[in-house]
């Protein structure tokens, strides 16, 4: 049994698969990728269980048949050799790869103990745009959780129904809602997608126009697009309720050029706390001071900068990591900054929009200022 495939072509998908293995897997077939030949069709896929990808390569080929080949054995084989055709030949559960120069043989297991595909059951579908969910993920996920004490801090929330979208991620200390006015649908949807599946599509969702097909039940989701189908069970339980944390009533507003707050916001963290990561903003009239200091090391930065403000004095303190983070994924050139009062949460958004049909505001806690 044999078949022929590109060198090049079958070393992109894997290094792609590759994302999804784990280093512990509790079943030894999870760390082979299952490879499906029916004739000129090779479907590849890996699986931690939990999340399953699989994409389609053409092949010379007129064998039917599943194997399971050892993931980091043949990447590092594939990693080594330059772009030529590989002939796969299959006996005796030995695999033999023949190149121009040489030959290389590793044993593989059957296909049939592969964790079969997960069937959605009365699944329901919703179309994106490529570039929408890939706008949707970069400008949510950074804001999610890891922590296994509250799963379902640990994605994004997706709330669709007929007026509009919604995206949500929180970690307790930072949240990032998303709106979008073009997409809905007539019945109302709402699910948790986990980090994982999301900084996989993150990677490989082509960035030019095209159509994301997303079927999903109550436990799991399947993403299919171009050549790839990701699979992945949604985390169960009730996200958070977002709005009561949103503060409504902000009259202290300031507007300021992002890069410039970015890069003074940068550069003030080095000096604080490496504990809390604390700055001070404090801002009198049209002036806001950035401070940050170290008092284990008499380390100290001040840096002063122009803006624009509507509101009275205030000084409050935020984790310098959170506002690089936020104001990173924003691409407006001024950034609003709302806040009510020292021990509320402030809300960083575009004073203009990228785009008419979205909609995005950041929440960051504040921290006790050192006094």
């Amino acid at each position: 049994m044999k078949f022929i495939i590109s060198s090049s072509e079958l070393l992109k998908n894997l290094q792609i698969l590759g994302s999804i293995l784990n280093t512990n897997n509790t079943l030894p077939i999870l760390d082979n990728f299952l490879f499906d030949i029916n004739n000129n069709d090779l479907t590849i896929t890996s699986s931690d269980l939990e999340t399953t990808l699989s994409s389609k390569i053409l092949i010379e080929s007129t064998i039917i048949t599943k194997v399971a080949i050892p993931a980091k054995l043949l990447l590092d084989v594939l990693k080594s050799l330059p772009e030529q055709p590989l002939t796969f030949s299959l006996e005796n559960n030995i695999l033999e790869i023949n190149s121009n120069n040489g030959k290389y043989a590793l044993s593989y297991m059957n296909g049939d103990e592969f964790p079969k595909s997960v069937i959605l059951e009365d699944a329901s579908e919703i179309d994106f745009d490529s570039q929408v969910l890939l706008n949707i993920i970069n400008s949510t996920i950074f804001a999610s959780g890891n922590d296994d004490l509250r799963p379902v801090m640990s994605g994004v929330f997706f709330q669709i129904n007929s007026e509009g979208s919604c995206f949500v991620a929180t970690d307790a200390h930072k949240l990032v809602k998303y709106v979008r006015n073009d997409i809905n649908s007539e019945t109302s949807i709402e699910f948790i997608v986990p980090n994982k599946p999301l900084n996989i599509l993150k990677s490989i969702v082509p960035e030019k126009k095209s159509e994301v097909k997303v079927l999903f039940n109550n436990t799991n989701a399947i993403f299919k697009f171009s050549t790839f189908k990701l699979t992945c069970r949604l985390i169960d339980g009730k996200f958070p309720n977002y709005e009561a944390v949103i503060p409504k009533e902000n009259p202290n507003v300031l507007e300021i050029d992002r890069t410039q707050l970015l890069s003074s916001t940068k550069r003030a963290s080095i000096f604080s706390s490496k504990t809390t990561n604390q700055v001070k903003f404090e801002i009198k009239g049209n002036l806001l001071q950035i401070t940050a200091e170290d008092l284990d090391f008499n380390n100290k930065a001040e840096e002063t900068l122009e803006c624009n403000y509507n509101g009275d004095d205030i000084a409050i303190g935020f984790n310098s990591r959170f506002i690089v983070e936020m104001l990173n994924n924003l691409s407006s050139d001024l950034v609003k900054i709302e806040l009510s009062s020292p021990n509320r949460a402030g809300l960083i958004s575009p004073v203009h929009q990228s785009n008419e049909n979205e909609e995005i505001t950041m929440l960051v806690m504040p921290i006790m200022l050192n006094q």
